[in-house]
């Protein structure tokens, strides 16, 4: 039989960070029924592959999965590669673009490699909620999903009560977005579902659901959510305010460095590795040198996902750009036809999209040989040229052609 530790230190750990658990006395009840049969819980966060970069915004819950894993309960990460061809309205001001099945199942690739960078990969299953909904039919849609809860109910949800009041236009698939999520618990029999402040709508239904179709309802577990480098809106990489987790330790060290000062003691308390004295010995740097405490940040984000050797060459490399304003010594080259700035950027690799050179561009974030260029439609002719993008990446680019 599988040993737990006791449930007030199961509690005490679960509660560290979170925002709520509702009910608490539930999950005091499942972890005790645990201790008594050995078996563990089953604890599950959904992520929508709609990019293909996890951010530091996701390790807030995904840290708070691995503690469930170091408490002995088995993880489910489910990659909503079915809900991300919806598209989640959470706190969405209008539609969100639907993606292809191409795009999500792209993104969805990345996402094995990126979690198990933080969770344990013996205690965790790694899901696709297409594995269900994919095979739903249209009777059980309406009788298991849309049969169970009221439009009343979904327009006491924030953002569709503003944009209903505001008249902007909610799909039916929008109002759907919910209901599939709660129905993924359904399928998982989950215990616990984990959740940023903005899903806590989303979690609850996925109670109702469970006990409307006769099933424990799960317990929901909410995390806080961590505000982008802008310092303002949740990261999201639909904001662009995120640090990717994947990404180079330059651009993950540069980006830190970014951010400003109001949020330094946010992401120390969220995301860096300090705990106990030393993590208020972070938080009092904070407060008192704040440049410093933002070095210290930017070298702990890096060396969590590629070492310390690595942070300690991001910052090196950090101070000879800005503070010798210096293009790194050894940085990419590459060779490509006469083309298109857009298409350029996108091939060597600093987009993902011609849509999204084409707005890197617009918003002034690209150099060519030290000029800013917000034309990504001009082809660039035969030379060689050096390549900025934001304030850590470089490249040079030979072109060839006329």
């Amino acid at each position: 039989m599988r040993a737990f530790p006791p449930v007030n230190e199961q509690m005490d750990a679960i509660r560290r960070g979170a925002v709520e658990i509702i009910p608490e006395d539930d999950l005091v009840r499942k972890l005790e029924r645990s201790t008594r049969t050995g078996v563990p819980l089953v604890v599950k966060q959904g992520f929508d592959p709609t990019r293909p970069h996890l951010h530091l915004g996701y390790m807030v819950s995904i840290r708070k999965l691995r503690t469930f894993q170091e408490l002995g309960h088995r993880v489910t990460f489910l990659v909503g590669d079915f809900t991300a061809m919806v598209g989640d309205p959470s706190g969405r001001s209008e539609t969100r673009p639907p993606l292809t099945e191409a795009e999500v199942e792209a993104n969805a690739a990345t996402y094995r490699d990126q979690v198990l960078k933080v969770l344990d990969a013996s205690g965790t299953a790694l899901r696709r909620n297409s594995e269900w909904h994919a095979r739903l039919s249209l009777r059980d849609a309406l009788t298991k999903m849309a049969g169970q809860y009221t439009v009343a109910r979904l327009l006491e949800r924030d953002d569709f009560a503003k944009r209903y009041a505001a008249r902007t236009p909610i799909t039916l698939a929008e109002f759907f977005y919910p209901l599939l999520q709660g129905y993924d618990s359904v399928a998982l029999s989950a215990d616990v579902e984990l959740g940023g402040t903005d899903q806590k709508f989303n979690l609850l239904v996925g109670r109702t659901l469970m006990e409307r179709l006769g099933l424990e309802p799960q317990v929901c577990l909410v995390m806080p959510l961590l505000r982008g480098t802008d310092g303002e809106r949740k990261m999201s990489q639909s904001y662009d305010n995120y640090v990717g987790i994947t990404e180079p330790p330059e651009t993950q060290f540069g980006k830190t460095m970014s951010i400003p000062d109001t949020l330094l003691e946010e992401w120390t308390t969220l995301i860096s590795t300090a705990r106990g004295p030393a993590r208020e010995a972070a938080l009092a740097r904070c407060r008192a040198e704040p440049y410093a405490a933002k070095r210290w940040l930017a070298r702990d984000v890096v060396a969590q996902f590629h070492g310390e050797a690595a942070a300690a060459a991001a910052e090196a490399q950090f101070d000879r750009l800005f503070k010798a304003k210096e293009a790194p010594a050894e940085r990419p080259a590459f060779t490509h036809a006469s083309a298109a700035l857009a298409l350029i950027l996108k091939d060597i690799g600093f987009a993902a999209s011609l849509g999204e050179a084409r707005r890197m561009a617009a918003q002034g974030g690209v150099q060519l040989d030290g000029t800013k260029v917000e034309d990504a439609n001009r082809v660039l002719g035969s030379g060689t040229y050096l390549v900025k993008y934001g304030k850590l990446r470089f490249a040079d680019v030979t072109v060839t052609g006329t």
